[in-house]
């Protein structure tokens, strides 16, 4: 069953810019599929997808507003906001599909409302 607190830690180091604590919440063999790219597979590949978004977006916040646990996945409905680093606001809204085994995320997942920013 996956754990409320592994999701908490993923949200505290994506809001952290800790991509050495989210290391920590990955599987080997992770995957990732984000809107408009092709799936992620594998902790590296995801760690440095999250390298180059902190890095254009360097002020980014999530707000977790609810979250749905179901055995070993988890649907958390998010907001964000912050500002990229040409300092132009960004703002957003959307769900992240978790998958869990042996206390790793092995699987996520983005759906968000806007993608007209990537």
């Amino acid at each position: 069953m996956i754990d409320d607190q592994l999701i908490a830690g993923f949200f505290r180091a994506v809001n952290e810019h800790n991509t050495g604590e989210m290391s920590d919440l990955f599987s080997e063999d992770t995957e990732f599929n984000f809107p408009k790219t092709q799936p992620l597979i594998g902790k590296e590949m995801v760690l440095r997808f999250f390298k180059i978004l902190f890095r254009q977006y360097p002020e980014l916040f999530f707000n977790v507003e609810r979250t749905i646990i179901e055995g070993n996945q988890a649907a958390v409905h998010w907001t964000n906001r912050g500002k990229s680093r040409k300092g132009d606001p960004y703002e957003n809204e959307g769900v992240t599909i978790f998958e869990e085994n042996d206390g790793r995320i092995i699987y996520m997942s983005d759906f968000f409302k806007d993608t007209g920013k990537f």
